[in-house]
């Protein structure tokens, strides 16, 4: 049992999660607003605090950096119906645990809360949002069931198969199963099925002993005989073969081969974790790929969601990239312009995680200040769903080339409301968000400039 403090100006809200959380077993404090929240964290020994952001004058923002000045390892989950890019920053760098919209599924805020309670430490910036020793980041529930799963599989031995888009991150998953399992302090070696010529399969993975072909001047152990106690990783495995399929089935029922050219049977204790961007169970259906392999390989299946399903880890991940490629390029650059980061939080990320670290990683590049603007982004212009946050269009300066078919089927009324559009915002980034500078630097009476703010839902 816990003791959880349920902080939130609506007393529907502070029920609803009362009861929802003495359900489960927890002990539950409610606060009204901040302050008598702060009371009531100085005269009790919380495990958790869950507060709404928008609270009369005191926000939720300014309650948890309150909190954690006080109580540096106490958990705080925040909740807002009011969600933006912007507040989502703001609690991951203050240090709260998550951040979740309402309205929000009661599994979800369970799984949530269980996670903030079972951390081994409770402050969650942008550095420890990831599973505790793995270099995973995300703390959606998506990727919480994730870090559960891997560290449920990791002691045992069973085969994996993880499957998702390319980009979703399979192979740190990978990485994590094998870091956490008894076998960690041996090999995991990486192979990428589609890179092997079927020619060339038995004696890349199996080895082979001198003279035993043309070009065979030395014994090899193979990439098998390299992961042996280990980890081998089959990165692309529905790219196999059905040779290739034959061959590989052979090994993982004997647990034996032989090198190419050997007469000694050389036997084999090595863990399976796959990788696919392909629907296995399609594929066999199919007759693309066998049935008794894939049972084989998959005793456990892992789904890696793509980036679009977890987009509350986007705030997490780009903190993330935009620290790595700073200290790579040696660069001053700290943050997004909040249209920056609007126009991120609406991508779809075709791509998934290694576009975005690609998207940020050329935005540092091109940043000429210690702030992202949207012209230091380019996104996937051939393959993205909208991007412009309010109106669902893509703001132009996004966009790699337009052709003049394009921007005729466009028309010059939509043409020019988008790059309206634009200054504004440009206007607001420059001034710091005064209106009345906005509308000075655009050279337009403040009326004039606070209707077209209106007109464009800014």
């Amino acid at each position: 049992m816990a003791s959880i403090l349920v902080v939130d100006d609506e007393l529907s809200m502070r029920e609803f999660l009362s009861i929802l959380l003495e359900k489960q077993g927890h002990h539950v404090f409610t606060a009204g607003d901040p302050q008598r929240a702060l009371a009531t964290a100085d005269s009790h020994q919380l495990d958790l605090v869950i507060t709404d952001i928008r609270m009369g004058s005191m926000s939720g923002l300014d309650l948890l950096k309150d909190l954690k000045d006080r109580y540096a390892d106490l958990p705080v989950l925040l909740i807002t119906a009011f969600a933006s890019p912007e507040d989502a920053v703001s609690a991951m760098k203050n240090g709260a645990f998550d951040y979740i919209t309402k309205p929000f599924k009661v599994d979800e805020i369970i799984a949530v809360v269980n996670a903030a309670l079972q951390a081994p430490t409770a402050p969650a910036t942008a550095s420890r949002q990831q599973s505790p020793s793995h270099d995973i980041i995300g703390n959606s529930p998506e990727m919480l069931k994730i870090f559960d799963l891997i560290n449920r599989i990791a002691p045992t031995h069973a085969n994996v198969l993880i499957y998702g888009e390319s980009g979703t991150g399979k192979e740190l998953v990978a990485k994590a199963i094998h870091k956490s399992s008894k076998a960690a302090a041996n090999a995991f070696v990486p192979i990428t099925c589609n890179a092997i010529p079927e020619t060339l399969f038995e004696s890349e993975l199996f080895g082979h002993v001198k003279g035993s072909f043309t070009g065979a001047t030395a014994n090899t152990v193979g990439l098998f005989g390299q992961a042996n106690n280990g980890t081998a990783f089959l990165d692309e495995v529905g790219e196999l073969t059905p040779l290739t399929q034959t061959k590989l089935l052979r090994v993982l029922q004997e647990r034996e081969f032989k090198r190419v050219g050997d007469t000694q049977i050389t036997k084999i204790n090595v863990r399976i974790i796959s990788a696919t961007n392909r629907n296995l169970e399609e594929e066999v259906m199919h007759g693309n790929f066998r049935e008794d392999l894939f049972y084989r390989l998959a005793v456990v299946p892992i789904r890696m969601p793509p980036l679009r399903e977890r987009k509350g880890d986007v705030p997490l991940l780009i903190d993330f990239f935009l620290k790595k490629y700073a200290k790579i390029f040696d660069k001053e650059v700290r943050e997004l312009s909040s249209y920056a980061m609007e126009v991120l939080m609406n991508y779809d990320y075709p791509g998934n995680v290694r576009e975005l670290e690609n998207i940020i990683e050329r935005g540092v590049a091109l940043a000429t200040s210690n702030i992202i603007l949207p012209e230091s982004l380019t996104l996937s212009s051939h393959r993205k769903k909208a991007a412009g946050a309010s109106t669902g269009e893509i703001p132009e300066n996004l966009v790699a080339v337009r052709s003049e078919e394009e921007l005729f089927d466009e028309g010059l009324e939509k043409i020019m409301a988008r790059f309206e559009k634009k200054l504004l915002i440009t206007a607001l980034e420059k001034t710091n968000y005064s209106k009345m500078r906005a509308a000075d630097l655009l050279k337009i009476s403040f009326r004039s400039f606070r209707y077209k703010l209106q007109k464009y839902n800014l």
